[in-house]
């Protein structure tokens, strides 16, 4: 558990940086064989880009360093559960493991929302282990939002 508590830390870091770039603070760390090949926080705002969510510049990241579009040996470290579009990418990407931290009852779509990999039309779902870090990744967000408010 010690392991996996680290690698969110790490999710949780790149959060924080997010959240200083003016950045919805979620962070994302793809980890295969115990190393970190990938990681990111959101950057809608810094790329002009509404897909460029933590998850999905970290899935990028992942398949360039290891020059495949499926990475089926990796697990994500996120710190907000995944909204629709970013677990569409994750079952694309066939990564073996989600680990997330708060969930999202307006947006996430892993145990809230649509459930995406529970439905019939999922090609590939991950193992799923919520609730790592979660207290952290909630306030982060908490914070972030009252400070916009």
């Amino acid at each position: 558990m010690a392991e996996k508590q680290s690698f969110m830390e790490l999710a949780l870091e790149e959060a924080r940086l997010a959240a200083e770039r003016g950045e919805v603070p979620v962070g994302a760390i793809i980890v295969k064989d115990s190393h970190v090949i990938a990681r990111s926080g959101n950057a809608n705002r810094q790329r002009f880009d509404v897909t460029a969510h933590a998850e999905i510049v970290a899935l990028r990241a992942a398949s360039a360093s290891l020059e495949s579009d499926r990475l089926p040996d990796c697990d994500l470290y996120v710190t907000l559960e995944p909204c629709t579009m970013c677990a569409a990418a994750i079952s694309f990407a066939r990564i073996r493991r989600l680990y997330f931290g708060a969930e999202d009852e307006k947006g996430g779509a892993v145990i809230n929302g649509v459930r995406f990999f529970e439905q019939a039309t999922c090609h590939h779902a991950p193992e799923i282990y919520a609730g790592i870090g979660d207290l952290a990744s909630a306030e982060l967000l908490q914070r972030f939002f009252k400070q916009r408010r």
